[in-house]
């Protein structure tokens, strides 16, 4: 156990309140944490940034906790132009799975369209590649696992906030958590972990219904934060 557990693990038994930031890759997590990080310690709080890696079940019962969520499509296309640039910053980025995936499809369009070939080969390498490449194969289900334990963890999630209302949210969250009025999201998209204007973000409607159908369980647990969300956002 490393120093930061170990005063997170005092902090807790003498009645100190933890606040646990699990964070969806492509969800905006990456401007969340620039944020906090200098504001980790409030009058209320310790706030703790997890990793990727980190789920709800890792969370001890009655931390609290808070994420944010982002519609399926977009996160895949945010997703593949995140992976496929790692090219351009690295000179061996990929796992083999990313190599064969990103050597058939440039655009997040080619292989969602793929999804629904008529060609049983290239429908199973687009399968295969949404399988593989990282933040694409991620879903939301993967934090929370199932719904009956979602729904049993209802009291210990602070905030759930949204990609597309980020500005917003964090306002929110900066009442909730007693942050200083000077914490920001970074506007810069190299902070912010962006990807740069010029990858092609470009889906039709047919690849939007293949993904639909792809992401549907991602849209079931959307749509459950949806219907839960007035017993957990309350600004206080």
């Amino acid at each position: 156990m490393n120093i930061r557990h170990l005063q997170l693990r005092l902090y807790r038994l003498t009645g100190g309140k933890i606040v646990n930031f699990l964070h969806i890759g492509k969800t905006g997590g990456t401007a969340i944490k620039k944020a906090l990080r200098p504001n980790l310690k409030t009058d209320k709080h310790i706030i703790h940034l997890r990793g990727h890696t980190c789920t709800l079940r890792d969370i001890p019962q009655g931390d609290k906790v808070f994420f944010v969520l982002r519609d399926p499509i977009k996160k895949f296309v945010s997703g593949f132009n995140h992976q496929k640039r790692q090219i351009e910053i690295w000179s061996d980025p990929w796992t083999p799975g990313e190599k064969v995936a990103f050597s058939h499809f440039n655009t997040p369009n080619e292989l969602a369209i793929a999804l629904g070939s008529e060609d049983r080969e290239r429908r199973e390498l687009a399968m295969n590649s949404m399988r593989s490449i990282e933040h694409v194969r991620d879903s939301f289900w993967d934090w929370f696992e199932t719904e009956e334990y979602f729904i049993s963890r209802l009291e210990d999630i602070l905030y759930i906030g949204f990609q597309e209302s980020l500005e917003e949210d964090f306002a929110n969250l900066k009442k909730i958590l007693h942050l200083p009025e000077n914490a920001k999201l970074p506007q810069n998209d190299k902070e912010a972990n962006k990807t740069p204007s010029h990858f092609d973000k470009f889906l039709d409607e047919q690849a939007k219904a293949y993904l639909r159908l792809w992401y549907r369980r991602d849209y079931e647990f959307l749509e459950l934060c949806h219907k839960k969300i007035s017993e957990i956002n309350v600004v206080h």
